[in-house]
């Protein structure tokens, strides 16, 4: 039998989240991890403000995920993290290069992110209904 431990690890600006926002976050995280697994260690940054380049997310080499996350909807903030999952599972389970640019726009990697990430979302919505009032507040 074999067991892979992998960590995760959270960097966030100081009061981005509150207390059970960051329990929906986590109990997201491990949920990701349930249905599409990764093996290595994955560094997850919540930003106020945009990295270059990237729209509300971005997945960069060594394992980094970035996620805007100021002034968005909790909700939102998954959807962008599933989606920036996916496509570090792509990196790590699927073969994808990081020398190899992918089709930002129609391309199957990115559909494939979109859809899997709004499928994410909507099933952790169904086995978590309690956590529907974080995962929608306005702030």
């Amino acid at each position: 039998m074999i067991f892979i431990i992998m960590k995760i690890i959270f960097r966030k600006p100081a009061n981005l989240f509150n207390k059970s926002q960051l329990e929906v976050i986590q109990q997201f995280v491990k949920f990701l991890q349930n249905e599409i697994p990764l093996n290595k260690d994955v560094h997850i940054s919540f930003l106020t403000k945009r990295k270059q380049p990237m729209t509300t997310g971005v997945r960069l080499p060594h394992h980094e995920i970035y996620v805007l996350s100021g002034q968005r909807m909790l909700i939102d903030v998954l959807r962008t993290l599933g989606h920036e999952w996916v496509h570090e599972f792509q990196h790590q389970k699927l073969g994808l290069r990081d020398d190899q640019p992918i089709q930002d726009i129609g391309g199957k990697e990115e559909n494939m992110a979109n859809a899997l990430g709004g499928v994410m979302v909507k099933k952790f919505e169904r086995v978590f209904p309690n956590f529907e009032t974080s995962l929608y507040a306005e702030e």
